[in-house]
């Protein structure tokens, strides 16, 4: 029995110092939580700006951009993956996955287009090398922490692959498979298509009012391009897409945070209540000795006393 209560507590001190490790990467997640919602937030008055130019831009354009007009027959797709760095994040990484092989089945089988594929993260860079599934380009280290940066080496890849022509390579169209956040609880996967882009913005004279059809449509002012319309479209639209991508490795950023916060808080519960039921199957085993030491001590007393009165 000593042994026994022995090995308890030898797991109960184990499993206490895991609960300390899975409360403290529960406290950081939480807090990097708040600072990719700023981020985002922060971003958002530019993106909105950006928006508006590039709707004015592709409206007063002469010609077809490259980047707007869609093929009639695609024929290769480049598929952006955003997953995590690191593990403890739950289901995180397996949902956008799991959401990127949905894609891909859609594209290949139902529309016949071939699928590159572009990953963010170690935890799909190593699920398609595990399944011997080719990988166009990756990018590792930053998932959790993504800077602008980051995003503009993303896109440019993306970009160069998308201008190359159909013979040496080039891709038709991208998507982006990334978690998009809602709110700690509510992380959800997507996919979202930046190249061709689809953009619908009405012009609308400075001073005019908005129509009652649709008052959340904003009103845009009319601007004059120097030097042209389809210049401006030029420089415009990859700095576009490069936010979409920023924006995109944001959300998945607060998606991943807010995962391992859920699954570091379960692991911690769950450690307390192995702890609770180690901490009874203990004692039962102290009273168990306890029982077992007294038990052998009236006996011994029994014994002594007929030993006695039998001399």
């Amino acid at each position: 029995m000593g042994a026994q209560l022995r090995v308890y507590r030898r797991r109960i001190r184990s499993v206490n110092a895991t609960k300390k490790i899975t409360r403290a990467m529960e406290l950081i997640a939480s807090s990097r939580i708040v600072k990719a919602q700023q981020q985002v937030a922060a971003s958002q008055p530019y993106a909105d700006a950006l928006y508006r130019a590039v709707s004015l831009a592709a409206s007063n354009a002469r010609g077809d951009h490259p980047l707007l007009s869609k093929p009639e027959r695609p024929k290769r797709a480049a598929v952006l993956v955003v997953t995590a760095d690191r593990g403890l994040a739950g289901a995180y990484s397996a949902n956008v996955l799991r959401e990127a092989e949905r894609l891909s089945e859609l594209l290949v089988a139902e529309q016949g287009i071939e699928v590159s594929y572009y990953v963010v993260g170690r935890k799909g860079v190593g699920y398609f090398k595990f399944r011997g599934v080719d990988i166009a380009h990756s990018w590792t280290g930053f998932s959790d922490r993504p800077t602008y940066e980051d995003a503009k080496r993303v896109a440019e890849t993306l970009l160069e692959a998308f201008l190359k022509p159909d013979s040496q390579g080039g891709v038709d169209e991208i998507q982006i498979v990334f978690t998009r956040f809602k709110n700690r609880v509510s992380q959800t996967p997507v996919v979202l298509r930046i190249v061709p882009l689809a953009i619908e913005e009405e012009v609308v004279a400075a001073g005019a009012p908005i129509t009652t059809a649709r008052p959340h449509r904003p009103v845009l002012p009319l601007y004059d391009f120097e030097p042209s319309a389809d210049r401006v479209l030029d420089a415009l639209l990859p700095r576009y897409i490069e936010y979409l991508v920023y924006s995109s490795l944001l959300s998945a950023a607060a998606s991943e945070h807010a995962a391992r916060q859920r699954a570091m808080k379960a692991a911690t519960e769950n450690a307390e209540e192995l702890i609770r039921a180690l901490t009874r199957q203990a004692n039962q085993a102290r009273q168990a000795e306890i029982t077992q030491e007294i038990s052998e001590i009236v006996g011994g007393a029994d014994a002594l006393v007929a030993v006695t009165q039998g001399s």
